[in-house]
């Protein structure tokens, strides 16, 4: 796994809208003939001065902060142009006391943040380790990226950052010309940190993965989704065991009947031999294709309806966006959620197949028996695809702030990691309604029990057991994450060779 600059970035390379006398770099050139060089340690006294000039002119009003329309009439006296959201989101990366506007300090480490993102990703364009950037670089990067271009464009791309005549760009031409180009996260600069659903922990992850206009033209996004799916597939099959018994401690342990792992599974093959280990298996794999599909395409729609024309959302749109489309996926094929729990608590012989399971559930209890649990498996979603993108945001800002000195990427372990991390977080939150979602689903296979609501289970478990029942089979579904992610890396890697889809 290679690290590029994002569609967005690039985009803004390609297609940039400045004029050969609004560019940064020209910008800096007029800061530097004034003594006002941003460039070196901004943390020395030299520096320290001239950045608070720079900070003077831009602060228009004079009252000591740098809000929007400061930063819209200052650039445009140094002849440097931005929209209106490009200078909120400088305002808003770096206002850390969030009064609606930098002070010297705030300005001075959006700065100093914001260029070591910079290095970053010169440093991961930089192929040639030879602290230049040349047109066979960019063209590579795009290439890369599914873009292609000729080497005229690219050179048409070194000339709006080239300040001396090189043809080449090198760290300061690039970092001059972008300082006061916004990047609010690095998700907007460097596309391999994006949270790719691809590591199949069991759980469907609720945010897809973003794909360019080019890969949705050539096929590369069914490609990806095909060779997603084959990996999850192959990783539920294979921890399909501990998926079942985690199911059946949900519904069936308790205080007076405890059940352990071992015990567990000697009961299953005891009852149905050892191919009862993979009961309800069959179901789970095959809602995986509608699923990521529905999923995806709501997620597109959401997106256009929420206004966002970005390649890459923030993180607030993508919890929004990821909610939603995961609500409508879960809401098409939540059936398929009821029929998977039912098969897997079937005793031997109780049905002949899915479809006798789905015959038998509508003559005796109706239609409304394949939606039994849905309200708390769609309350489930918010903490999850919260908790799940927060924990992962932040472990990857943490590993980008402690480790990335030479280079943005991170590896494939420590992406790995964070995805891992991110989602058992996420499904620990909000494994209690998640319990609830399967009591509810199976209580017509418990003779003469109850049919409760949402509450009157929550209310059951406590009374009866104490909070700790709300995480009952917590164990098995923890011990099918690691396994889970190996076999769903492995698998995908191997899938995008075979469908000769490109490393992304």
């Amino acid at each position: 796994m290679c690290v590029y600059l994002c569609k967005k970035e690039i985009l803004f390379l390609v297609t940039s809208q400045l004029t050969s006398t609004t560019v940064i770099s020209e910008c800096i050139a007029g800061f530097e003939n004034a003594g006002l060089s941003p460039t070196g340690n901004l943390c020395s006294g030299r520096e320290h001065h001239r950045l608070k000039v720079l900070f003077q002119i831009l602060d228009v009003n004079g009252d000591g902060g740098i809000c929007v329309n400061d930063l819209t009439v200052g650039l445009r006296k140094l002849g440097v142009h931005r929209t209106e959201h490009e200078l909120r989101k400088i305002v808003k990366a770096g206002d850390k006391d969030l009064d609606g506007q930098l002070d010297f300090q705030e300005f001075v480490h959006y700065l100093r943040d914001h260029e070591k993102k910079l290095r970053l990703v010169f440093k991961s364009m930089d192929r040639k380790n030879d602290g230049q950037i040349d047109s066979q670089e960019i063209m590579q990067s795009l290439r890369e990226l599914g873009v292609n271009i000729s080497e005229e464009q690219a050179q048409k791309i070194l000339r709006r950052m080239d300040k001396n005549g090189t043809m080449t760009i090198d760290w300061d031409e690039w970092r001059d010309y972008h300082l006061l180009h916004p990047a609010e996260n690095i998700p907007e600069i460097i596309l391999h940190w994006k949270h790719s659903t691809i590591f199949d922990v069991g759980e469907s992850l609720l945010v897809p993965d973003e794909f360019t206009a080019e890969e949705r033209n050539t096929g590369m996004l069914w490609r990806h989704l095909v060779a997603g799916g084959g990996a999850g597939a192959m990783s539920r099959t294979c921890t399909a065991p501990l998926d079942r018994l985690k199911v059946l401690m949900q519904v069936h342990s308790s205080r007076s009947n405890s059940m352990r792992i071992a015990g567990g599974f000697a009961h299953m093959i005891r009852e149905g031999g050892v191919r009862s280990l993979w009961r309800g298996n069959g179901i789970n794999v095959i809602k995986i294709a509608p699923e990521s599909a529905l999923k995806f395409m709501a997620y597109e729609q959401i997106k256009r309806l929420i206004g966002s024309k970005q390649e890459t959302l923030g993180i607030c749109e993508r919890f929004v966006a990821g909610s939603l489309a995961g609500a409508f996926a879960q809401s098409s094929i939540y059936p398929m959620e009821v029929l998977k729990t039912r098969l897997a608590l079937r005793r031997t012989g109780q049905y002949a197949g899915i479809t006798d399971c789905a015959k038998h559930m509508l003559q005796k209890e109706g239609v409304t028996a394949f939606y039994k649990g849905y309200v708390p498996n769609m309350l489930g979603i918010i903490p999850y695809a919260g908790i799940d993108l927060a924990v992962y945001e932040t472990l990857k800002n943490w590993w980008l702030q402690r480790y990335a000195t030479d280079s943005a990427d991170p590896g494939v372990f420590v992406l790995l990691a964070c995805g891992t991390t991110s989602s058992t977080c996420g499904q620990l939150s909000s494994y209690p309604l998640a319990l609830i979602r399967t009591r509810m689903q199976a209580q017509a296979t418990v003779a003469g029990g109850p049919q409760m609501t949402m509450l009157g289970v929550f209310r059951h478990i406590v009374r009866t057991e104490g909070l700790s029942g709300l995480y009952r089979g917590l164990t098995p579904n923890f011990m099918k994450v690691i396994p889970s992610v190996s076999i769903s890396y492995v698998v995908y890697e191997h899938l995008k060779i075979f469908l000769g889809v490109q490393s992304r």
